[in-house]
């Protein structure tokens, strides 16, 4: 938590330092909108992070069954982990830096960067480095979680939107599904059977996809109603 309150001090010197901003361009105030964007976007990622892993284990005879030894206590100290891991790298990729790169060079082009860094970071953190195959696969899914992050984040100008998609998907697959590093939590597969051939690079895509394809979506719904407000 210390780390964060740093990020949040250095976020506030950069902005100051250019243009003289403040942290409000953030979009940190809690508001209706924003409140319902977190929802939203907690909402969408819960519902296609649950669909990916129903398809996993459905279509190999798999199934999920609940962790008898799991406690309340290790939920709520596994979402902090996510909460505490998701507001860093938000911080880092979608705060004071994306902010003055899209005053800069513009929204697409400082979102594919953001994206791009955000994709790159991720070799480290999850220690592909040196694996070609796995950079590529790794690089490929971040970067296109990054620029939806990006993107929700430029077009409300607040990172409710980035942080509640970020959140909704790594809760669910780090806690209620236990696929990361914090082992096993709520739901355990009931044996090893995966997915392979066609079935395995379809369920694949629909990890990659689903989610950025419907949270682009539901950006675009919110610029038309923002359109019709207007006229």
């Amino acid at each position: 938590m210390i780390g964060i309150v740093i990020q949040i001090a250095i976020s506030w010197v950069l902005l100051r330092l250019f243009g003289r901003h403040n942290l409000s361009v953030l979009g940190l105030k809690p508001t209706k909108g924003r409140i319902l964007n977190l929802t939203v976007g907690l909402l969408l990622a819960a519902f296609c992070c649950c669909i990916y892993q129903i398809l996993t284990t459905s279509v190999v005879g798999n199934y999920w069954i609940l962790n008898q030894k799991q406690t309340l206590c290790d939920t709520l100290l596994g979402a902090w982990w996510v909460l505490k891991s998701i507001l860093f790298e938000e911080l880092i990729f979608r705060g004071a830096l994306l902010y003055i790169a899209i005053q800069t060079i513009g929204i697409t082009k400082a979102s594919f960067l953001s994206a791009i860094c955000f994709g790159v970071y991720h070799w480290f953190s999850n220690n592909v480095w040196g694996n070609p195959t796995l950079m590529v696969i790794i690089f490929g899914m971040t970067m296109i979680a990054g620029l939806m992050f990006a993107f929700a984040y430029a077009k409300t100008n607040s990172l409710y939107l980035p942080i509640g998609l970020h959140f909704g998907w790594n809760f669910c697959l780090i806690i209620l599904f236990s696929n990361g590093p914090l082992g096993q939590q709520i739901l355990i597969k009931a044996n090893d059977n995966q997915p392979e051939g066609i079935i395995s690079l379809l369920i694949f895509l629909f990890q990659v996809l689903a989610l950025p394809l419907i949270a682009f979506g539901y950006i675009k719904w919110m610029d038309r109603q923002k359109k019709k407000l207007i006229e």
